[in-house]
């Protein structure tokens, strides 16, 4: 929602995605499915079938993965491999899938960059080579893993623009009057996650989570007595998001007068204390850690250098 919402305690939680999927089939014999941010992924059975290897050992793969990752070292073999690989390309999770719930169980999915790799490995790197994984590596050379899954999902990735845009269109006069909302205040910032590529649309909202932020601050600093107190009001969703099934909800308008402190509080605290943290949190979710921090330095204080001698 643009603001807090009006009658939503803040849990430990808040900020986490529950990321669901979007599709998932067996296409010629393979399990593969999207993400509800657009990330292909197989899963370990359609990954196994993939690469020509037992499921038992992309499981070995998948501990050893784990096991290197919490522990530094990473030893020589096929997780070298797997390291410099993945680490070239962006990856460097603890995992090599992600977790999700699906139907009240633990889902693994294994997006389309680490499948790439296993492929690869078993096409060219493992002690014992297969033909399965070299001919569908080279299939996939051609065609691109990401390509291949949307393809026979027939599954076609919504324009991120158009999310933000609708709700633009019909926030543009929701504010009350002698009141400003946050999702106005920080457009600019939802601007920035699109442009990264990251997925920001019905199931992920960021200015949530500044709405949230900042009623915690507004909270404890009690502005209600020092810049008069803050008022619902309806917001709406647009249509094409499920949230529009409850519109309008309640949230939060504030005051003109604390617009200053908002501001300073958001680029000042939030940019730089709380902003990281939740695009970082998401990386491996929404577009990678590269990515994901490049747009948090965006808003470091610039280093001011001393004069040249």
């Amino acid at each position: 929602m643009a603001n807090e919402i009006a009658r939503t305690p803040a849990t430990p939680r808040q900020g986490v995605l529950d990321l669901g999927i979007e599709v998932e089939r067996v296409v010629a014999g393979v399990e593969m499915g999207v993400l509800e941010n657009g990330i292909p992924y197989l899963t370990q059975r359609g990954l196994a079938t993939m690469a020509g290897a037992a499921r038992s050992t992309i499981q070995e793969l998948t501990q050893e993965w784990e096991a290197m990752q919490q522990s530094g070292v990473t030893p020589p073999g096929r997780m070298a491999f797997f390291k410099d690989y993945l680490s070239r390309n962006g990856y460097d999770e603890p995992r090599l899938f992600i977790e999700i719930m699906s139907d009240g169980s633990p889902h693994y999915a294994y997006p389309d960059l680490v499948c790439t790799a296993i492929i690869e490995h078993f096409a060219f790197e493992a002690q014992r080579t297969n033909e399965t994984a070299l001919r569908n590596f080279r299939n996939l050379a051609r065609y691109g893993l990401q390509k291949f899954i949307y393809d026979a999902l027939h599954y076609v990735r919504p324009d991120p623009w158009v999310h933000f845009q609708e709700r633009v269109s019909l926030l543009r006069a929701s504010a009350p009057d002698g009141h400003f909302i946050v999702f106005h205040e920080v457009s600019g910032m939802i601007v920035d996650l699109i442009n990264a590529n990251l997925a920001v649309n019905d199931k992920t909202i960021p200015d949530i989570s500044v709405g949230r932020c900042w009623g915690d601050h507004w909270r404890d600093k009690g502005f209600d007595a020092l810049y008069g107190p803050r008022i619902t009001f309806p917001h709406y969703y647009p249509p094409s998001h499920p949230q529009a099934a409850s519109n309008p909800q309640p949230a939060w308008a504030y005051p003109n007068a604390a617009l200053g402190e908002f501001r300073r509080w958001f680029r000042h605290e939030y940019l730089i204390l709380k902003f990281p943290r939740y695009l970082l949190s998401k990386a491996h979710l929404l577009g990678g850690q590269d990515e994901a921090a490049r747009i948090a330095s965006m808003y470091q204080p610039a280093q001011i250098e001393g004069p040249q001698r």
